[in-house]
């Protein structure tokens, strides 16, 4: 699968743009949509900056590490929402904590409910809750149970 349209814009809408590399609320530095890799082997540090069209490249080119690691680690029918839910949360957290996740657990168990109701529980950042996160969880709960 593929994150839709709509997946895309989920993911831009909370992680924002950034063309001048920032450090994020725990501290790491980050570019684009969300971006901490990289960029064209630089990593992202004080001073990079990137144009729009290397920001959107970054997001359509780099989310398919989400998307494989999604497909990789669920083992359950996944509707076009749901996947696209899953591949945010990955995209914010790493695929290493979806992969250690009651999310995941709950989800290949066929407890979808859950697996939702898991996604609200994510909202913390350097052991902070953030509005944000709070904000980004639960649309993420809502369009994984459409």
């Amino acid at each position: 699968m593929q994150t839709s349209q709509k997946g895309l814009e989920l993911i831009k809408h909370f992680e924002g743009c950034e063309l001048t590399a920032y450090q994020d609320s725990v501290g790491v530095w980050t570019i684009g949509y969300g971006w901490t890799q990289p960029v064209n082997g630089v990593p992202v540090g004080a001073g990079m900056t990137i144009t729009q069209s290397v920001a959107d490249e970054l997001l359509v080119t780099g989310v398919v590490q989400y998307e494989q690691g999604v497909s990789r680690l669920v083992a359950v029918p996944l509707n076009q929402n749901q996947f696209d839910a899953l591949v945010d949360f990955a995209y914010n957290l790493g695929v290493s904590a979806l992969a250690g996740s009651t999310l995941l657990k709950k989800l290949n168990a066929g407890d979808y409910v859950g697996a939702a109701d898991e996604f609200l529980r994510w909202n913390k950042a350097g052991g902070k809750v953030l509005s944000g996160l709070t904000r980004r969880r639960a649309a993420e709960r809502e369009l994984f149970l459409s």
